[in-house]
């Protein structure tokens, strides 16, 4: 079984700063998202290319605060709007997991509207070193929602990982994960989206 990039994630101090930070390095206008009653959070989405999509996430300050740690390490306060996380995708997360290093944490059943899927979340809401080990996603809809989602005008090129545990990184999704758009890099933590938008090159951080 493989994993497939599905998206990409800014999170945000605020759903509007996350929304101004993709507008002025892109030029692009996220679309729109939902609410995560789980986590107290609610995003914007925008689909990049076929079946993948960026995601700006941060807290719902008119939802109650949940009674777990919220994802992406948002019980923390986001200083400015980043490129924190990637997510990759499965398709029986029950195969995939035991398979995976434990710091991913359990698959969750999560929901936003009609939608519902499973993530790996860290039972302390952490991002997993730092957000540089990506989480893995099963979709429980059909078709898969990125392919529905607004957007497309805009073409992932690369997704730079650095972090000095990359090689780790890489060499625990070896096996599962071809896809030559993600490179990984040794130093201190960063991470970068090239895109394609009318035929110039916009980076994303």
């Amino acid at each position: 079984m493989t994993l497939t990039l599905d998206h990409i994630v800014v999170a945000a101090p605020s759903l509007e700063a996350g929304v101004d930070h993709v507008r002025e390095l892109t030029g692009l206008e996220m679309g729109p998202g939902g609410e995560h009653p789980l986590m107290g959070t609610h995003n914007r989405l925008l689909r990049l290319g076929a079946d993948s999509f960026l995601e700006v996430i941060a807290v719902n300050p008119d939802a109650p605060a949940p009674d777990r740690p919220r994802w992406f390490g948002l019980d923390q306060p986001v200083q400015k709007p980043h490129l924190a996380h990637w997510v990759l995708r499965c398709s029986d997360m029950t195969t995939m997991l035991p398979d995976m290093p434990g710091l991913l944490g359990p698959a969750i059943p999560v929901t936003r509207g009609d939608l519902s899927w499973l993530l790996t979340v860290p039972k302390d809401g952490y991002l997993p070193l730092d957000g540089a080990m990506p989480s893995i996603l099963e979709w429980k809809a059909d078709p898969l929602p990125p392919t529905q989602m607004q957007g497309g005008e805009a073409e992932l090129l690369s997704l730079t990982v650095q972090h000095p545990d990359a090689a780790w990184i890489g060499a625990q999704l070896a096996a599962r994960l071809i896809d030559p758009r993600i490179r990984f890099f040794p130093g201190p933590h960063f991470m970068a989206a090239d895109l394609m938008i009318d035929g110039q090159v916009v980076r994303l951080t």
